[in-house]
Formats: C-alpha cells, structure tokens, sequence
C-alpha cells in the first residue's frame, strides 16, 4: 500500500497532500520535530510522528519509516538521495521529482554553495514559496496518485 511520508518541519504543501489523499486510502505519515508541535487534529488518514530536536532526527525516522512502495516529500537533498533506491518516488515540494540523474548535480550545487558561505560569501536563499508553486506542485501530486490509485485498481 503506498503512503506519502513528509519530511514535515518545514513543508509548505502538507496540508495540500492531506486534502488531495482524503478519500483515496493512501494513507499519511507526518514526521516533524518537538520543536514544530502540533495541537491540529488530523483527518484518520494522516498521523504525526514527533521525533527528537536534534538536527538530523528527522532524516534518521524518515529511513527507518519509509519502505518501497513510499512517496518521500522532502526539500533536503542528502535526505532524498539516501532514498532514491529504497522508495517509489521522492519529490520535492515544488513538485520536482528527485531522480538518479538529478541528484549528484543538486547536491554538487549544495556543497559548492556551502563551501562559498564558508570562505566568506553570500548566496540567495531559496525564493518565497507562492500560489504558483502549490498550484504546480498539487498539479503534480494529483497525477502521480492517480498514477497510483489506477494501478492499484
């Protein structure tokens, strides 16, 4: 059975995969840090699974949880690439789906960035997520599920 496990502290499309999953039996998996608690009650589907504040806490439970038949949301790319062969897909929450192909060049692009900050430099964060980008990601996650409900039926 595929579930969708989000990589959750600081995921902007959350509450979008728990409305677009609603009525489908996939079934949810929130991981998130004490740091991010939450008092929301969720739908049936969807549980939350709180882990340690320590940096990669999250990370560590999102391996151990996941199996391959999942869908990983994650921004991090160390995170999606000790995952791109033990899950179904991994998606990024613009909707980019992390592949073989793409993975060495993302995190190429992470060290060299982060090699830059430490000699002194400064680069651009991530821009603002806006409408156009849940729109496109919700776009993107509407078709893989019903990728995944039409082989399952």
């Amino acid at each position: 059975m595929t579930r969708i496990i989000i990589d959750g502290d600081a995921c902007p499309v959350t509450h979008s995969v728990i409305e677009l999953t609603t009525g489908t039996g996939i079934f949810v998996i929130v991981v998130r840090s004490f740091s991010h608690y939450s008092t929301t009650i969720q739908p049936e589907h969807v549980r939350t699974v709180y882990v340690d504040n320590n940096p990669e806490a999250v990370d560590y439970k999102i391996v151990q949880l996941s199996n391959s038949e999942d869908i990983v949301i994650t921004q991090d790319y160390g995170l999606a690439s000790l995952l791109l062969n033990k899950v179904a897909m991994v998606l990024h929450h613009s909707g980019r789906i992390y592949t073989n192909d793409n993975i060495d060049t993302l995190l190429a692009q992470r060290h060299a960035n982060a090699q830059f900050r430490k000699s002194g430099g400064r680069t651009k964060g991530p821009s603002k997520f806006t409408a156009d980008d849940q729109s496109q990601f919700e776009t993107i996650l509407t078709q893989i599920l019903n990728d995944y409900i039409d082989e399952e039926q």
